[in-house]
């Protein structure tokens, strides 16, 4: 298959349309000054063929894809004691909601609503050095140097406030076991780290290869565990449009407001695609019909 010819084609088709649809996340300042009229997309099989289109190469703020990364950390390090208290179940409801920790007492839905991935934050922090460690993981995957987006990070600390409330619910239930502080200074850092599609692509390619990577040695994480990150990204990927994705795109998808979506082809490849512009569910207006082009075209999916 001639993935870069299906991605010039992805690529010529859509970018008309930007500028026609979404908006940026405005409640974040620094991503609210993003211009809207950009899309990029990459990809990177298994045997490391390279296809990319449009502003693959220009750098962006990850936000909650960086939940993907942060939860392999965790896995790694915890296994199943990592579940004790995060759920692995969809949530229904917005990323940032706090009536789902209330009713359920401070244990989050899945790690990859904000919640969650602030309570996989607390379990890092336990284990000492979690932004280092992060930046580690993903500057040893995509080959390049990672780096943290300064005025993205003190943008995110400045307007927290449902983050900061999500944090001290759970330490007021007992199930965060660190500072506070601490672990959301871990969190907003860790939301605004800038890659590129083609970063990105490369960085997820051990979650089509059954936890192997060519470029962080044998074994990222074992094929089990990787199995189950892509459940939950089919899952729990897309905010509380999980449903629609796997309705109409059928691959396990990680999303972040900042306009990236990373998806995966188990056993094929791995995709990222960009473009700021937001829908009314927080997911790439365009990123999204990118991928239902890619599988219209390819016919790759999970099902």
């Amino acid at each position: 298959m001639d993935f870069q010819l299906v991605l010039d084609q992805i690529n010529t088709e859509l970018r008309p349309l930007l500028g026609t649809g979404g908006k940026v996340a405005s409640y974040i300042p620094a991503l609210a000054r993003v211009s809207p009229l950009q899309f990029g997309i990459a990809l990177r099989t298994c045997a490391g063929e390279t296809a990319q289109a449009g502003d693959s190469a220009v750098p962006f703020s990850i936000q909650s894809m960086s939940k993907v990364f942060s939860l392999t950390l965790a896995i790694k390090a915890l296994d199943e004691a990592l579940w004790s208290r995060i759920g692995r179940e969809p949530s229904g409801s917005p990323f940032n909601s706090l009536v789902q920790l209330e009713t359920e007492r401070g244990v989050p839905r899945n790690p990859f609503i904000n919640a969650g991935a602030i309570a996989v934050a607390d379990r890092l922090v336990s284990q000492a050095d979690a932004l280092p460690q992060l930046l580690r993981l993903l500057s040893g995957l995509c080959g390049e140097a990672v780096h943290v987006d300064a005025e993205v990070a003190r943008s995110e600390a400045d307007t927290g406030y449902r983050n900061a409330a999500l944090a001290n619910f759970m330490k007021g239930f007992g199930t965060l076991d660190n500072d506070v502080a601490t672990v959301l200074d871990v969190y907003f850092h860790q939301c605004a780290i800038a890659m590129t599609c083609e970063q990105v692509a490369c960085a997820a390619g051990y979650l089509c290869r059954d936890g192997q990577h060519p470029l962080a040695g044998p074994t990222v994480i074992s094929a089990t565990q990787t199995r189950r990150i892509n459940a939950l990204m089919l899952t729990c990927g897309t905010y509380d449009a999980a449903g629609e994705f796997a309705f109409r795109i059928g691959l396990p998808c990680k999303s972040g407001v900042g306009g990236g979506i990373v998806a995966v082809v188990p056993d094929r490849l791995t995709l990222c695609v960009w473009s700021p512009a937001l829908d009314a569910t927080g997911n790439s207006w365009l990123g999204r019909q990118a991928l239902e082009l890619f599988v219209a075209k390819t016919g790759l999916s999970v099902f």
